[in-house]
């Protein structure tokens, strides 16, 4: 019985050699999306995170079988539109999803059996909604950085273009001064536009990976400039005035909104905070013996 299992760890050992030489020398192909990753340039993750990565990524397929195509694919959407900080894919997602969860999980437990529920329910959301919290955040940074820039893009654009450029070139001219999400997206484009696809193509996968309205607006008046043989300087002039007139709108929407949030912080807390603090001072320099009072 020893020398079978003797015989057989040895087997076992002689294949996983042969495989290791055969994936070693193999080309190794690149998902998708870290294809992309590599192709935006910020593959660059932290310690903690790369960590996380290698502790997580043997559990990856595992989570992603669990999630299901429809929310995977709903996932890699979302990382798209973050725009893959950090080099994050679909698998370091899941990896992530793994560490964390268990993390949480198990801290969810011993807080639990110790009786403390609300460090218990923290540890569970923390496991829970951690890695959508960066995700999240990610997305609204980058969308917000994106519809700052565009403007000033549009108008460095249109004087490339009035100069004598063509709209290829003058794009990739303009999109190597810049830097930020928006650059990285605009060298995309390039990209695939180099490997032949069309240009239609190439900005229609543009507006897919970006949920902004100022960018579908951009994507929208370069398709119908094309076809209606509209001249691309004045398309982008007007565009950027509209863009510009946008955010001017909703920074005043947004300041509408902030003026009742501020009213009822401060009459909720601000108010009787200083009415006590008056309240307080008034009473205590009024020189009231309170022994008196209370019969002390």
């Amino acid at each position: 019985m020893a020398a079978l299992l003797l015989a057989l760890a040895m087997g076992i050992g002689v294949l996983g050699a042969f495989m290791g030489i055969r994936m070693y020398r193999a080309d190794a192909k690149l998902p998708s999306d870290l294809a992309l990753a590599l192709e935006v340039g910020s593959t660059r993750t932290g310690a903690a995170n790369s960590v996380v990565d290698r502790m997580g990524m043997r559990y990856a397929p595992t989570v992603l079988r669990l999630m299901g195509p429809k929310l995977v694919a709903r996932y890699r959407r979302k990382i798209d539109l973050a725009g893959n900080p950090g080099g994050l894919t679909i698998d370091r997602y899941a990896a992530r999803r793994a560490v964390y969860g268990a993390l949480g999980g198990v801290g969810f437990l011993v807080f639990l059996l110790r009786g403390q529920w609300f460090v218990a329910l923290l540890l569970l959301a923390f496991g829970a909604f951690w890695t959508e919290v960066g995700i999240w955040s990610a997305i609204r940074i980058r969308k917000d950085v994106i519809e700052r820039t565009l403007p000033d893009f549009l108008d460095v654009l249109a004087v490339v273009v009035s100069a004598g450029l063509g709209f290829r070139q003058a794009l990739d001219r303009v999109a190597s001064r810049y830097e930020g999400p928006w650059a990285d997206e605009l060298r995309i484009t390039l990209r695939q536009m180099d490997l032949g696809m069309s240009r239609r193509e190439a900005f229609r996968e543009l507006r897919r990976r970006n949920d902004s309205e100022q960018v579908a607006m951009f994507v929208t008046a370069l398709q119908q400039g094309e076809e209606l043989g509209a001249p691309i300087v004045d398309t982008l002039v007007a565009l950027a005035k509209d863009m510009r007139r946008t955010d001017a709108q909703n920074a005043r929407r947004k300041a509408a909104r902030a003026v009742p949030r501020a009213t009822l912080m401060i009459t909720t807390f601000m108010v009787p905070a200083t009415m006590l603090l008056l309240a307080s001072g008034l009473l205590l320099g009024s020189g009231v013996d309170f022994g008196s009072i209370t019969g002390k």
